[in-house]
């Protein structure tokens, strides 16, 4: 038997479809974000034993759209919540090389702790928070199929901490709005990668805006 964890970025944002990064700003789905996520129920089909999300808006909303007609909720689960990346909120990444270059190249190729301008501190602070959330929901739902919905940059820090990679995995992985990484893991909780980055639910002409 295994437990799966279907990990999942909230639809987009105005935000995301301008290239800024939120982190911790609390910005709403857009009507683009709201549609994936309509798109990202069909595929799931109601066909999973519970749903965590992270506390922010666009999270939560797009957990409610996925527990529509259902009898379940999303438990919101603090832990999950974007990483803070302070004074580069709301800036583009082209923004932030031009008026970040050594803290950017910095967070980019220091592969033990990538220091953020942020509340985290480190990617791998913000890793070892996503990582404990991840295998905590895991142990919890033994052999059950789990929905967790929550942001781009926590999913690939959950990533990098499970499986014990170095912080520059986090620049080698792209995961679009409403995609899903799916994991399995045994009774143990050795995990397993499923699948990365799986839009396939969106139409196949969409054309995804963020990887931020």
């Amino acid at each position: 038997m295994s437990t799966s964890i279907l990990l999942i970025r909230h639809g987009e944002t105005e935000w995301n479809a301008l290239g800024k990064f939120q982190g911790s700003k609390d910005i709403e789905l857009s009507n683009a974000g709201i549609l994936q996520a309509t798109f990202l129920k069909k595929k799931t089909q109601d066909n999973f034993d519970s749903i965590y999300c992270s506390p922010l808006k666009r999270a939560f909303k797009t957990a409610q759209i996925l527990c529509d007609d259902t009898n379940l909720k999303p438990v919101i689960i603090n832990q999950l919540r974007e990483i803070d990346f302070g004074e580069w909120e709301g800036l583009t990444l082209k923004e932030i090389k031009a008026n970040y270059p050594e803290k950017f190249r910095t967070w980019t190729t220091d592969a033990m702790n990538a220091p953020l301008c942020g509340g985290d501190h480190t990617l791998r602070l913000a890793s070892i928070r996503a990582k404990d959330a991840v295998l905590k929901i895991a142990k919890e739902n033994n052999n059950k199929k789990v929905l967790v919905v929550a942001h781009g940059g926590i999913i690939k820090a959950a990533l990098i901490g499970i499986f014990n990679w170095d912080m520059t995995m986090y620049h080698k992985m792209s995961l679009g709005n409403t995609s899903i990484c799916k994991l399995s893991f045994n009774d143990d909780l050795k995990p397993l990668i499923v699948t990365l980055n799986d839009t396939n639910h969106l139409p196949e002409d969409y054309h995804i805006k963020s990887f931020v």
